[in-house]
């Protein structure tokens, strides 16, 4: 089921702890993956989020005879692989098994996805080049920098099958959404409401945050448990047409 582009620009501009609330009404309580951050931190938080489809790539840990550096010959190389055939507009999202002490990928292969249209990588270990991938214009997340080449501790194996990636199930498939804080993963069954409730509750905490800046006091307020407060919701929506 493709992503609908309505879904795809709300999830632009929620954020991932909206998503997660949102998630959590739904009884979902581990979709924030964890101990991943943007391999860019100075990153405009205004600026729209990565989302996309997952693209799956799986690793084991690495075994010397089957993995030397020789591999990369061989265009079939589940990792090469990935790169060119991970579909534009989709999220590259790498299984390290939350081992950073080698690179899942360097900055030539972020490159190469960035120059394909995809949307963004994801890995719960670390990228090698990471001072260069910072540069890209591509979003990416990973746990933190690590030289070492990826054969030195993870051998790819799979691709677009399900994997866990920083303690989080994700299906090919699944839509995830990036912003300043990390990455969330949605069943793509429930994209569509998702991203309608957190748009929702997106304009109410914006409405929230201005009226606390003003000295107001988030008793009745948040939640809005005064009529006051939800008149004043619905006055300060329609002036700004949200």
């Amino acid at each position: 089921m493709a992503l609908n582009p309505t879904t795809r620009d709300r999830l632009a501009h929620v954020s991932t702890a909206t998503l997660c609330t949102a998630l959590f009404k739904r009884g979902l309580r581990n979709q924030f993956i964890q101990d991943v951050r943007p391999v860019n931190p100075q990153r405009d938080p205004k600026a729209p989020n990565m989302v996309g489809e997952a693209f799956t790539l799986r690793t084991i840990p690495a075994r010397e005879d089957l993995n030397p550096i020789t591999v990369f010959q061989d265009r079939a190389h589940p990792q090469r692989k990935a790169v060119e055939t991970c579909p534009p507009d989709a999220v590259l999202v790498i299984d390290s098994r939350k081992n950073p002490r080698a690179a899942s990928a360097g900055s030539i292969l972020v490159t190469r996805l960035m120059k394909r249209g995809v949307a963004g990588v994801v890995t719960d270990g670390g990228f090698r080049d990471s001072p260069e991938i910072a540069q890209l214009a591509i979003p990416a997340y990973h746990n933190r920098p690590s030289a070492p080449t990826n054969l030195t501790l993870h051998q790819p194996l799979d691709i677009d099958v399900p994997i866990g990636c920083g303690d989080v199930a994700v299906w090919p498939g699944d839509v995830i959404v990036g912003d300043a804080e990390g990455v969330v993963v949605i069943p793509a069954a429930m994209a569509d409401e998702v991203a309608a409730e957190a748009t929702e509750m997106t304009a109410f905490e914006d409405f929230v945050a201005e009226k606390v800046h003003e000295g107001r006091s988030i008793l009745g307020l948040y939640p809005p448990t005064d009529e006051r407060s939800r008149d004043e919701f619905a006055a300060w929506r329609k002036a700004r047409g949200r």
